[in-house]
């Protein structure tokens, strides 16, 4: 086996956590791995990837240089999420309308317009040829060129916008091998259209296989199933703490079964999940059925919505537990939760699929509030199609109290053990995810390195059109077009509100001389009022002085 370096690049340092079992290995294996983020991050990921370096001195972590010229960067930026909205304006995504409107927030106003055009697939096309017209940034280059790696592995490279491509595009100018991860369950069905390809793709199954194939266009060849790494911990794991000594620090009752809620990242906007929480947690304290009204709750939040929990009281008896796991303390205490549960519910989240590892029911609510973030996605559907489908769904409290108290009773079937087969480990239940990862990276890391990408005569007519654009990115009427349909919303409302504000003040304005128009007309009605009384006094001063001095001359 040769030792190979691999530059593993990630937008920011808490992807790693689902890399980390990888990283190891590699390690272990004698490869050198250097660790790069794009952006910093609040998570606690620059703390894990700290301690894979404290582990190992082959793994070192770093950052990516900003880019050389901002202004290629903006406008490949602009083409890139022009052509993200475009891709979900189609009717593949009418069923997801969040998962469209946040490409949209963030899509230049001239895309906006485009997407309603009939012929759409051509100004794809020609916007995708000038984005691969733009050049290599240089600072890419010159990082890749220091670096010298045998493999440039990219996570999670499919976001919007991507700015990752810019890196891809550098490592295959160098002919540099290349190599995407994907990093979750539902990255290749809600996230951005892979519309360049690396030498290979890890996938986790064969769905996502499919995905790749169909929805990206990813030539089969160049796809390899490994299993998904990252719940390689989760199994033949045995919990931190017996069932009381966890339910006594969580503060539940060990007497009885408790139900763990685990929380879901919902789309911004989204109602409150802490309140619905509060809600659900007092309906099951309401239930005639014993088992339920007398079973703990405990609460996990997910770690991007703490905030939603600053202002809200659960109810009695309910607790309320957990954080980011991605240390090891924090990985025992939540598979110490997920272990010695009863049942876990939850409406979209991951954890659910981690629930069915520890083979415990799973249950959902289909509720009307909650739509987009379940029927609304297409990874959802996973979880709730086919014969090893895993959640037991209610559409409304009462149904899903039967089904808990089912669950609660050991009386709910379930399909966990087909699902996890299928979609976590589809090498067979024992075959670990993360060595058929490291294998793959070791084949391609070692494989001739790839062909130069070929330049024709109509990539040197769009790079002139790139170029036209460069010259007049500055231009009123260019920064009119590519300004973002958010930002045109944005000012739009900006604008109503000053005129709103100004219309305010006119009123006030109006109001206040009206005031002081009625204020000086009663100051100068009181002046006449005052003059004319002066007056009729000195009138009936004179007259009484003319009438004293005529009675003292007759006298």
């Amino acid at each position: 086996m040769r030792v190979v370096k691999l530059l593993f690049v990630a937008r920011h340092f808490t992807y790693f956590r689902n890399f980390d079992g990888v990283v190891r290995r590699l390690a272990d294996r004698g490869h050198r791995i250097h660790l790069a983020a794009e952006r910093d991050e609040a998570l606690g990921g620059r703390e894990l990837v700290e301690r894979l370096a404290a582990a190992s001195p082959l793994v070192t972590i770093g950052e990516v240089p900003p880019r050389a010229d901002e202004r290629w960067f903006a406008i490949a930026t602009s083409i890139r999420r022009s052509l993200d909205y475009l891709r979900y304006a189609s009717p593949l995504y009418d069923e997801a309308p969040k998962i469209r409107e946040r490409a949209w927030e963030r899509t230049p106003r001239l895309a906006v317009a485009v997407a309603r055009w009939p012929g759409r697939w051509f100004v794809e096309r020609g916007l995708d040829a000038l984005d691969r017209a733009i050049p290599t940034d240089a600072a890419m280059d010159r990082w890749l060129a220091e670096q010298q790696p045998d493999l440039v592995l990219l996570s999670p490279l499919i976001e919007l916008g991507s700015p990752q491509l810019d890196l891809l595009r550098s490592a295959q100018r160098r002919r540099l091998r290349t190599a995407l991860a994907v990093w979750s369950w539902d990255h290749l069905t809600s996230k951005a259209r892979l519309r360049q390809c690396p030498d290979r793709v890890l996938v986790w199954n064969e769905t996502q296989r499919s995905e790749a194939i169909v929805l990206h266009g990813v030539p089969a060849e160049r796809i390899v199933v490994t299993g998904a790494q990252c719940f390689d911990h989760w199994f033949d794991r045995p919990p931190s703490r017996t069932r009381e000594q966890f339910c006594r620090g969580a503060g539940l009752d060990p007497a009885h079964p408790f139900v763990l809620y685990v929380c879901s990242a919902l789309f911004r906007g989204s109602p409150s999940e802490a309140a619905f929480v509060c809600r659900w947690a007092e309906h099951l304290r309401r239930s005639a059925l014993p088992l339920v009204s007398g079973a703990g709750i405990l609460v996990r939040p997910h770690p991007q919505r703490m905030h939603e929990w600053d202002t809200t009281r659960l109810p009695d008896g309910v607790a309320f537990r957990g954080g980011h796991p991605i240390d090891e303390a924090g990985r025992a205490e939540y598979f110490d939760a997920l272990y010695h549960a009863a049942a876990v519910v939850g409406l979209n989240t991951s954890a659910l699929i981690e629930g069915a590892i520890v083979d415990r029911p799973l249950l959902t609510l289909l509720l009307p509030e909650f739509r987009e973030n379940q029927a609304g996605t297409l990874h959802f559907r996973y979880l709730l199609d086919g014969p090893d489908a895993l959640l037991h769904v209610a559409t409304d409290l009462d149904s899903h109290v039967r089904q808990l108290d089912a669950a609660l009773a050991g009386r709910l079937p379930n399909h966990n053990t087909a699902f996890v087969k299928r979609f976590i480990r589809p090498h067979g239940l024992d075959s670990a995810a993360t060595p058929a990862f490291v294998e793959a990276l070791e084949s391609q890391a070692t494989s001739p390195p790839p062909a130069l990408p070929g330049r024709s005569f109509g990539d040197r007519a769009w790079a002139r059109v790139a170029l036209a654009w460069y010259a007049a990115a500055d231009t009123p009427s260019v920064r009119w077009l590519t300004l973002e349909a958010a930002r045109v919303v944005e000012e739009r409302d900006r604008a109503q509100r000053i005129e709103r504000k100004q219309v305010r003040i006119r009123r006030r304005d109006e109001e206040r001389r009206s005031r002081e128009t009625a204020k000086e007309e009663r100051y100068r009605t009181k002046r006449r009022r005052q003059r004319v009384a002066q007056l009729k006094t000195a009138v009936r001063r004179v007259l009484t002085t003319a009438a004293g001095g005529g009675a003292a001359s007759r006298s």
